[in-house]
């Protein structure tokens, strides 16, 4: 999908949720399109994708058909999207994915099968203990994964900034230094800013 159809659906999803229509927290994104478009040109059909709560885009750009997508957000699957015939996985729960991820990446080592994991983090969750240990497992064993931070500057209507009075990249430069020398670990970063609030459209929607 290219960035414009990206933005399509965000926006379709924003107006039906605005209806009432959908009985359930979503999470959209927005000015990410080009960052993921280029991240995923990378992923193969055989890699595992494990998301986070806003991953409408990633489903789409790993290749899960677009009606499906849709399908499931309008049943209340916004944030817990899981589709497993794709490989790809997402949580609600705020670090829920990186031991996954690295569990994940450990069975492909082991069995010696082809494939990578890729693990997106939000800023907030990126910061937290579970990712640290996790990224620090997977250097010491040298798994296949890269793990991606997104870093929007807010953990739902918080600034992570004033959460942590350290910046987000800061972290991710010590990450990197970490993992330097490591041939399978891979730690990107792109910082944006979305449209969107954390969670809805930022209009009222009464039920």
């Amino acid at each position: 999908m290219d960035k414009k159809e990206l933005i399509d659906f965000e926006e379709d999803i924003a107006s039906i949720y605005e209806q009432g229509t959908i009985r359930a927290p979503i999470h959209l994104r927005s000015g990410n399109e080009s960052q993921l478009i280029e991240i995923f040109k990378q992923v193969n059909k055989e890699d595992y994708i494990f998301s986070t709560w806003a991953s409408h885009l990633h489903c789409l750009l790993k290749g899960v058909p677009r009606e499906d997508v849709k399908s499931a957000i309008l049943e209340g699957r916004s944030i817990t999207l899981n589709f497993p015939k794709y490989n790809l996985y997402s949580s609600a729960i705020v670090g829920g994915t990186p031991s996954i991820a690295v569990g994940a990446a450990y069975a492909l080592k082991k069995q010696n099968k082809s494939g990578r994991v890729y693990c997106f983090l939000g800023d907030m969750g990126f910061h937290t203990g579970i990712s640290y240990e996790s990224i620090k497992y997977a250097i010491g064993h040298n798994l296949p994964v890269t793990f991606v931070v997104e870093d929007n500057g807010k953990s739902v209507g918080t600034p992570t900034l004033n959460s942590w009075h350290i910046d987000t990249y800061a972290i991710y430069e010590l990450m990197c230094k970490m993992a330097h020398g490591n041939e399978n670990v891979k730690i990107e970063y792109y910082r944006y800013e979305s449209k969107y609030p954390h969670a809805g459209t930022g209009t009222f929607v009464e039920f």
